[in-house]
């Protein structure tokens, strides 16, 4: 399997063998309008900011996909100013915000809680983008989870039975294709793809594993200190800002 570069033109790259094969860029609310269709989307674990940044460049490209947004997440408040600027940032671009639910942030329960809770979280998110949430991805599902096909009412589950039987999954978890998405794509053998890409891996210029997650661990102090700031008057008499990075 050839490698694949971790950046923006990488990417740009991969949506233009997928037009070029023929599939047209698809919803989960409208795939079926179309024979040979891709669904694009993207779980915000870490990072808001590559988010919108990934989100700009689908956007230069005219296509569009669906952004999944933790509220559990320890690395960003989707309920702050600056996450829901940036929220609706991506929205204003065309793209869909939808609910990434995290399981593991509660005790476990029966699929029936489960769905309860997803609803509860659904309703949360709807009324900080003052938007409908009508999709929701998993974050790093259990097998229970994943083998009970959850039904939500009044929502789309990117991890339903159609979405992962119907549709060739395809998924850079951890910064690796588990498959060949470009010898996939070329090779036209499905007709439907569900394409999972974490915009956290993408930048300008190709990085390692290893050099992507030490810049963000460091990136959080100089987050952290702007924070301060605006929370501590004069913080620089206290202490200055190079001591902290």
């Amino acid at each position: 399997m050839s490698r694949v570069e971790f950046t923006y033109s990488a990417y740009k790259n991969l949506i233009h063998l997928l037009q070029t094969g023929g599939y047209r860029v698809c919803s989960y609310h409208n795939w079926q309008d179309t024979a040979r269709c891709v669904i694009l989307r993207h779980d915000i674990d870490s990072s808001l900011g590559q988010a919108m940044a990934l989100a700009r460049v689908e956007r230069e490209l005219g296509v569009s996909s669906t952004y999944f947004v933790l509220l559990t997440s320890d690395f960003y408040n989707p309920a702050s100013k600056g996450s829901v600027e940036k929220l609706r940032s991506i929205q204003s671009m065309g793209h869909e915000v939808g609910l990434h639910f995290d399981e593991k942030a509660y005790l476990e329960g029966t699929p029936e809680e489960t769905v309860s809770r997803i609803l509860h979280e659904r309703d949360i998110l709807a009324s900080i983008l003052e938007t409908p949430v009508t999709t929701v991805s998993m974050h790093r599902p259990s097998q229970a989870t994943l083998e009970s096909d959850l039904q939500i009412p009044g929502m789309i589950n990117s991890y339903g039975q159609t979405f992962f039987h119907d549709f060739k999954y395809l998924s850079d978890s951890r910064r690796r294709w588990r498959e060949p998405v470009e010898e996939i794509i070329r090779s036209g053998t499905y007709d439907r793809l569900h394409i999972l890409t974490h915009a956290f891996w993408y930048h300008k210029a190709d990085e390692s594993i290893t050099e992507t997650v030490s810049a963000f661990i460091r990136s959080a102090n100089a987050e952290r200190y702007g924070q301060m700031q605006e929370n501590i008057t004069d913080l620089a008499s206290i202490v200055m800002r190079d001591r902290c990075l």
